[in-house]
């Protein structure tokens, strides 16, 4: 396997910055999965695909939210093929129990996008699981639900996996004598490890599929600064520098639907390569058109990245290799 094949793309490699949802190519008779899409940048990037003629569903804890999100999008396509089917992303049975139910009524899956996150909780909590909370869900219970996925994501056509990574992903580190947070807990620093998680997972399942012949895509995208709950609600919104940020926020940050964009881009578009990874283009890849982001030189650590593979499949006790064998 040749573990640095994988690089950063640059602008002369790609050119996308005039991407919009109007270059989205038809999604007829394709089948894409969405987790944590009843709100934010998971419900517009639904939005986006349920009105390019896809079949989208929607996942997400609360069926009250999920019948929401399917009114407001059956609001402006009437005609929509949308479901919701409920996913707690914090329980390992919940991924379980949903990817055997999806896979009973589906026999193939063109994409599946692991968006769902949440960000810089203030007191430590844990999953069903057992595991610091931020972590379990924004890496680890992604790495399994996609493992669980791969036989049918293998018999698409063109399978593709998105995952939502973050501009503070180039603050994390992968602290693997303390991975759960059990000592000296810190919001933002369990946040930023999550999302470097979720980055290396996206370039390491390239890697894997690659070497494998599993015939995914994986790629990877981050909304830059997009006015969602998880911003407005998120720690320290009452603070004073919290409220100046709010101040500011219209001047540096864009809405869920822009956000949304690298997403859709990374999902739909025949410019995306495998193991990329897009962004909004513009100052501190904040907001503004399209393009290729910066990878931290973390991200691509070759070794961190196949032992934190290693140390997933063992911890959530799903194995890529028996799915794959079982495709």
């Amino acid at each position: 396997m040749n573990r640095n094949r994988i690089g950063p793309e640059t602008e002369k490699d790609i050119s996308m910055s005039g991407w919009t949802i109007a270059d989205i190519p038809p999604q007829n008779g394709k089948t894409i999965v969405i987790t944590g899409a009843t709100g934010g940048l998971g419900f517009e990037t639904a939005l986006a695909l349920a009105g390019a003629g896809a079949t989208v569903v929607l996942t997400g804890r609360s069926e009250a939210k999920g019948r929401d999100a399917l009114a407001k999008i059956r609001a402006q396509f009437p005609k929509a093929a949308i479901a919701f089917e409920t996913l707690d992303l914090a329980s390992l049975a919940s991924v379980a129990d949903f990817a055997a139910r999806f896979a009973a009524a589906h026999t193939s899956l063109d994409v599946l996008i692991n968006n769902a996150g949440v960000m810089a909780l203030p007191q430590r909590q844990t999953t069903a699981d057992g595991f610091e909370m931020q972590l379990g869900t924004n890496h680890f219970s992604h790495y399994a639900l996609t493992a669980r996925l791969l036989p049918l994501l293998r018999r698409a056509p063109q399978p593709r996996v998105v995952s939502l990574s973050s501009l503070a992903h180039r603050s994390g580190v992968i602290d693997f004598n303390n991975l759960q947070g059990e000592r000296n807990y810190a919001p933002w620093k369990a946040y930023f490890q999550s999302k470097l998680a979720t980055l290396m997972f996206a370039l390491e399942l390239q890697r894997r599929s690659d070497a494998g012949g599993w015939g995914v895509m994986s790629n990877a995208a981050h909304p830059g600064y997009a006015r969602t709950d998880l911003m407005s609600n998120g720690p320290g919104t009452g603070s004073l520098s919290g409220r100046l940020g709010q101040m500011f926020r219209p001047l540096v940050s864009h809405s869920a639907a822009a956000g949304a964009l690298p997403t859709l881009l990374a999902a739909t578009s025949a410019q995306a390569k495998p193991g990329g990874y897009y962004r909004p283009n513009g100052f501190y890849e904040l907001k503004g058109p399209r393009g290729p982001a910066k990878i931290a030189p973390r991200a691509k650590d070759a070794a961190v990245s196949a032992r934190l593979w290693d140390v997933s499949a063992a911890l959530t006790g799903v194995s890529f290799y028996q799915a794959a064998a079982a495709a």
